[in-house]
């Protein structure tokens, strides 16, 4: 007997089927993570001093502004890896 996740899965690969991905593009895939992970890393340590320096001066609400910007610039560098990915993954 099929678990719900397994019918639903088989249901999922009907309607659109899963791409096969060469080695190439998993390789490219990979790297493009890897800078993404590096841009964001590189982000959070650029601002950990700005944070550090605002919350010490008592400028509780510039420090809230610089991690609200933070958050902002983390989804921007997710939605370009995804449609970055996306791009590898529709050539041939």
């Amino acid at each position: 007997m099929k678990s719900a996740y397994e019918l639903a899965m088989e249901r999922l690969n009907k309607t659109a089927p899963a791409r096969k991905l060469s080695a190439d593009q998993k390789a490219r895939i990979a790297e493009l993570e890897s800078i993404c992970k590096a841009k964001v890393a590189e982000r959070e340590l650029a601002t950990a001093d700005d944070v550090a320096a605002a919350e010490s001066a008592g400028d509780f609400r510039k420090a809230e502004t610089i991690r609200e910007q933070l958050t902002r610039d983390r989804k921007r560098f997710e939605e370009e890896l995804e449609a970055k990915k996306e791009k590898v993954r529709s050539e041939s």
